[in-house]
């Protein structure tokens, strides 16, 4: 072995080192947030207070009634569980998938999502210490049905108080929601393909979820919106031109490769190298 020589697999250990960390900045902020909920337990008159409160403003805004989508839901026993079943399996495994992706094929991509959620996720702490709330499925002015203790899966204890897993009074804002359509801006963002607009479809079906399964208020929903929308203007967005950007402009003419020297005004040019669909520049 020469002295220009590098070994098969030097260069892996900075990379490793990054997913590392990245991975460690994740649970982190999950682990973080867990803690934090359940320093809102204990307080289950102040929570029904604030739905109390909440319900009231629905009403007093003319939104539609939760009841509107449980009641679509439990026309079948099969849509009603599918719906519990998406509520708990979806929320963090398609968040998880989509971070992996990004880090693997945008980069700066995934580190302007990763902050995004970070502080959408920090304001959401501040307001369910701030602001419990008891979910639409335990007021009783609802008249709505626990679907997951009802017809399953849930991931909540029957009696809240006992519950060591959640905080069930952490109804404002919906994460589930708010976590989804950053999921669907972010793809959005990062691809071209025609149909990515479709990625929109995400948060839409979350947000029947929530609501219609009586996990969360339409104005839990909202308030996520809000705090999403202060977090991308915080953030700024990835440095230089997306791909979006570098497909949909042409490449002149002129800038294809020159002429060899000496061939004359006939001499057909060299033909340019493929490059890889979706290849970075």
């Amino acid at each position: 072995m020469t002295s220009h020589t590098t070994p098969v697999g030097a260069g892996a250990g900075p990379g490793a080192r990054r997913l590392i960390r990245e991975l460690l900045l994740v649970v982190g902020l999950f682990a973080v947030y867990k803690c934090g909920r359940t320093l809102a337990t204990g307080r289950t008159e102040e929570a029904f207070r604030n739905a109390t409160r909440i319900w009231d403003a629905e009403r007093t805004l003319h939104l539609p009634g939760e009841g509107l989508v449980q009641r679509l839901l439990l026309h079948s026993d099969a849509l009603v569980h599918t719906a519990n079943t998406y509520y708990a399996a979806v929320h963090f495994p398609a968040t998880v998938i989509f971070l992996v992706w990004l880090y693997v094929r945008r980069p700066a991509h995934y580190l302007w999502t990763r902050r995004v959620l970070a502080v959408l996720t920090g304001a959401a702490l501040v307001i369910h210490l701030a602001f419990p709330l008891a979910p639409p499925r335990m007021l009783g002015e609802a008249h709505l049905i626990d679907t997951g203790q009802v017809y399953g899966p849930t991931v909540y204890g029957a009696a809240p108080a006992a519950d060591t897993m959640a905080n069930q009074f952490a109804a404002m804002p919906s994460l589930h929601f708010g976590w989804a359509l950053m999921l669907a801006l972010g793809m959005i963002a990062a691809t071209s393909s025609r149909w990515r607009a479709l990625w929109l479809l995400h948060p839409l079906v979350t947000l029947l979820v929530v609501v219609g399964t009586a996990n969360h208020y339409w104005l839990d929903a909202v308030v996520a919106t809000l705090l999403l929308g202060a977090a991308l203007l915080l953030v700024p967005r990835p440095v230089g031109r997306s791909l979006v950007a570098r497909r949909s402009v042409p490449v002149p003419r002129s800038a294809a490769l020159p002429v060899p020297t000496g061939a004359g005004p006939g001499a057909p040019r060299p033909a340019e190298p493929m490059e890889p669909v979706g290849a970075v520049r």
